[in-house]
């Protein structure tokens, strides 16, 4: 047998698959394409997460495109994180060029043009499906990671959020949380309360907590909080028997990482939370495509490291895989890729020594193959090429194969302006959203509150509570020994509502 035969065998053997399949593409050898060399990722395997690196302008755009049209034809919903906002045009049909002409005679594939079903998703003012939650949905834990508070004035949060809790109080917004701050600090009954229920709290740290949220709000992210709360279940839509493409656009996030990983890891939360065990069903309920991914992990603390380790690990239980895309995969922690299962590796540019690095470490993560000098070829990679590996159906590391990609059969560039709100429009997810309801929160019960005990007491206590009132930015917060003890009890009664009591995430609010 000679050596193309021997590895046409090996590709057919490794990706042949039983059940139904993705096909990437067709191996390749020696720089050339090999019709009979198919490689096929197997539906039932998607859960087991992946990643797809390389670097700019090498294709991983489109073979997230690609991976997502595939999905769809089988009915598996996915969503897209589409940081650079070139992913829109998966809406509307494909245009037939000489590019593709040529990439699917080498592969003796068929190409269709084909629109795919879309939900624009958004969390700022651009059209879409408008994403929210409350601020006790989001809970204590993560919301002091947005607002990078330190160890003492999370346990104040955490307090706070307890208060709300028994005292009737709901935070649905930014501004429930901060008149709640405020009742606790300057309302005679408010701090009364507070004192003795959970110990005295000082000014200087909930003053600290008070600054944190008005920068919070400054970029923009008050449009996360508020009702309705969207629910995680209307990500898993089908039409015309394909899976919806829901594609949450997120370009101005580059600039506020700590907030965009936060986000991600309440999204990983949600769905774990409200997503049934799926056991082996043969395919994956929803696929999630993290682009930029390195913005989650940067600047990251242990903590949250470990929490997202855990939902990757757990998550898949629900039907679910993650697939991170980034430019190398050293962005990505070597926690977090031992859990990868399939890696589709564009070429990688070793420029300077620190780049070489990188390939080396890169091509560790591969398996071994007697056909290709990997960590040569990485760097000679074409566009629409990638070194592909991933699980068979039992669960066994696949050859690795340098494969030529297929093409989208969508359109390979954006929507226009006038196409996307036609878009958002015709969508009933987005009507659904975007009506916002301010319903009687902590904000107007406060209110409320406060101007009765004023109008109740002296003209004179009035005269002096105008006087000696204090301005938003001293606020009280610094956590006694008795706050401290109450921390522990605080976060059982966040913690149970979430895996392994550690995210802090409550139930909803219907």
């Amino acid at each position: 047998m000679s050596r193309k035969e021997s590895f046409i065998s090996e590709v057919q053997s490794g990706y042949q698959t039983k059940g139904a399949a993705l096909v990437l593409g067709k191996a390749m050898l020696e720089g050339e394409v090999l019709k009979e060399a198919q490689v096929s990722i197997p539906l039932k395997t998607i859960n087991r997460h992946g990643l797809i690196a390389g670097a700019t302008g090498t294709g991983k755009t489109k073979t997230v495109q690609v991976f997502a049209e595939q999905l769809s034809h089988h009915g598996v919903p996915s969503l897209v994180l589409d940081i650079k906002g070139d992913f829109s045009g998966i809406a509307k049909e494909g245009e037939r060029n000489e590019i593709i002409s040529e990439r699917y005679a080498k592969t003796a594939l068929e190409w269709n043009p084909t629109a795919f079903p879309v939900e624009l998703l958004t969390i700022s003012q651009e059209p879409g499906v408008r994403l929210r939650a409350t601020v006790t949905e989001f809970g204590p834990l993560l919301l002091s990671k947005i607002l990078l508070l330190n160890d003492t004035q999370a346990s104040i949060m955490s307090i706070v959020f307890k208060y709300s809790d028994d005292y009737g109080l709901p935070l649905v917004d930014l501004e429930d949380l901060k008149k709640l701050l405020q009742y606790l600090t300057q309302d005679p009954e408010g701090k009364a309360q507070m004192q003795q229920s959970y110990g005295a709290i000082s000014s200087a740290s909930l003053g600290a907590i008070l600054r944190s949220i008005v920068a919070l709000e400054q970029q923009g992210a008050a449009l996360l909080f508020g009702e309705p709360s969207f629910q995680v279940e209307d990500l898993v839509q089908q039409r015309g028997g394909k899976g919806v493409v829901n594609i949450l656009r997120v370009s101005d996030i580059q600039s506020r990482p700590q907030l965009f990983s936060t986000f991600m890891l309440s999204l990983f939360a949600e769905i774990y939370m409200n997503f049934p065990e799926e056991g082996d069903t043969g395919k994956p309920r929803l696929v999630l495509f993290i682009d930029e991914a390195h913005l989650i992990f940067k600047e990251a603390s242990r903590t949250l490291l470990d929490q997202i380790e855990t939902m990757v690990k757990l998550i898949r239980s629900k039907g679910v895989g993650i697939y991170f895309i980034t430019q190398i995969p050293g962005d990505v922690p070597q926690a977090v890729l031992s859990q990868l299962g399939l890696k589709i590796q564009h070429a990688l540019r070793g420029f300077t020594a620190k780049d070489k690095k990188e390939i080396a470490k890169a091509v560790e993560n591969y398996p071994e193959t007697e056909y290709y000098e990997a960590s040569t070829l990485i760097q000679n990679l074409g566009i629409g090429e990638a070194f592909v590996t991933a699980l068979s159906e039992k669960g066994i590391p696949t050859p690795l194969v340098h494969t030529y990609l297929i093409s989208p059969e969508s359109r390979m560039n954006v929507l226009t302006q006038e196409e996307v709100l036609e878009l958002t429009r015709s969508s009933e997810l987005a009507a659904r959203y975007g009506k916002e309801v301010n319903k009687e929160s902590a904000y107007e019960i406060l209110v409320e509150r406060m101007e009765k005990a004023t109008a109740q007491a002296p003209e004179q206590q009035k005269r002096s509570t105008r006087k000696e009132k204090p301005t938003p930015g001293m606020l009280e917060s610094v956590l006694s020994t008795r706050a401290g003890r109450t921390f522990t009890s605080t976060l059982a009664r966040e913690g149970a509502k979430f895996v392994l009591g550690m995210l802090g995430l409550g139930p909803r609010r219907r």
